[in-house]
């Protein structure tokens, strides 16, 4: 293990989140001398974050915990550009109203991972629209994108892949990492900031970030990254049948968040125990050692831990004892994710296709056609065979809803309304 000496440094080595510091030798001894801000940046481009931003949330988190202080920088500038890394597309462009509805929906979430205030080690939301939408094209050109080569810009992935592959990449794209640069310099000069974090897709943006300010400013800044995570099977984090894993609750509920985690493969769970819990490593040590049925128990603790930091400790608990129920009991459980449809339709009779995907436990009806002939539907806990069955009132139990099942762990309630 590297040696170092500052706690924030200390808790990612251990944890597993560092991937590449531009020095950290200088950084370990920055951090030493007293508080430090550093910023991530997280454009706006959708109505929630989701896991996959979950790791930089985390790392802004310990930073804050090891008494230095954050800044939450939302691109409003940025994501009018659209950020090439790690895409062999060009994004589609966002209007200027849907990122400002974007940056009010997202912004919540950073209030429950982050303390926010006036204070020394506060975190600070700043929105980098506030600075380059007020660039003027050949001044910036000239003050800024002359210590910009092509040749240089050239060799970052997020440019070379996308050419490799001989797919666009577009004038406006391009400029995305001299902007993302700039940023850093902006937030130098008005906030004192000496450390950017971000992704491992994001090193050659920090890297040029980190000498365009000694260049400008002859100012010493630091740039650190975290690695991007996959699964152990490969697959990237976050991607599940359903889609994306949403950090706010009006786009998955925390019951559906809860059970992502508990679904964690056995590979991964002491991994996602030190990335995504604050449990004590040692603790993390002896729940990964366990095997068989006694490492569900482990799933069950990394669910509720992870689930606490994102939506409370009250609905991560309900989400448990909800599953306790289902699983372990065979009720339906009050907390698990309710449709509600037209009564008249459950009068008339509903397709059993059909109502999975309105339940969203299927995409397709083609998905739960394959799930009926495969024998993993079930209805009330009753497996249904016929792919042609329709389910009407009579299926409504006394609790007033119907219970559907996709294989073990995938269930929803329909309740007509």
């Amino acid at each position: 293990m590297t040696s170092v000496n500052s706690e924030f440094l200390q808790v990612l080595i251990e944890r597993g989140f560092l991937h590449h510091c531009t020095d950290l030798e200088g950084l370990d001894q920055k951090l030493c001398a007293g508080p430090v801000t550093a910023y991530n940046g997280f454009d706006p481009t959708g109505p929630s974050l989701h896991v996959g931003h979950l790791l930089p949330i985390m790392l802004l988190r310990w930073y804050q915990k090891c008494g230095h202080k954050p800044i939450v920088l939302i691109g409003g500038g940025t994501a009018k550009v659209g950020d090439p890394s790690g895409k062999d597309e060009t994004r589609r462009l966002l209007t200027e109203t849907d990122i400002e509805n974007n940056i009010v929906s997202i912004r919540e979430t950073f209030g429950r991972f982050l303390t926010f205030g006036d204070g020394p080690d506060d975190a600070v939301l700043v929105n980098n629209a506030d600075w380059l939408d007020e660039l003027k094209y050949i001044p910036f050109l000239r003050d800024i994108g002359r210590h910009f080569t092509i040749n240089r810009m050239l060799t970052f992935d997020s440019v070379k892949l996308r050419l490799e592959r001989e797919h666009p990449l577009t004038f406006l794209e391009f400029n995305y990492m001299i902007l993302q640069a700039y940023d850093f310099l902006e937030l130098y000069r008005n906030h004192g900031c000496l450390l950017q974090l971000g992704g491992s897709d994001q090193w050659g943006n920090i890297v040029n970030g980190v000498e365009l300010g000694r260049r400008l400013e002859q100012a010493t800044l630091y740039g650190l990254t975290v690695p991007l995570i996959t699964t152990a099977d490969g697959a990237k984090m976050g991607k599940t049948a359903k889609g994306a894993v949403w950090l706010k609750e009006d786009m998955l509920s925390a019951y559906d968040y809860w059970q992502f985690w508990r679904n964690t493969a056995d590979a991964d769970v002491g991994r996602f125990l030190r990335l995504f819990t604050e449990l004590p490593v040692d603790e993390i040590r002896r729940l990964e050692a366990l095997e068989g049925a006694e490492l569900n128990e482990a799933k069950k603790i990394l669910a509720t831990e992870a689930t606490t930091l994102c939506h409370g400790a009250e609905a991560a608990h309900a989400a448990a004892e909800t599953a306790r129920r289902t699983f372990e009991e065979g009720q339906s459980g009050a907390n698990l994710p309710t449709v509600e449809i037209p009564a008249a339709d459950l009068a008339t009779g509903i397709a059993i296709l059909d109502l999975y995907v309105q339940a969203g436990l299927c995409a397709s009806k083609g998905e739960a056609r394959r799930l009926v002939r495969q024998g993993g539907a079930r209805v009330n806990d009753r497996q249904v065979r016929d792919e042609l069955a329709t389910i009407d009132r009579q299926a409504i139990g006394p609790e007033g809803h119907v219970k559907l099942s996709a294989g073990k762990k995938r269930h929803a309630l329909v309740k007509p309304v």
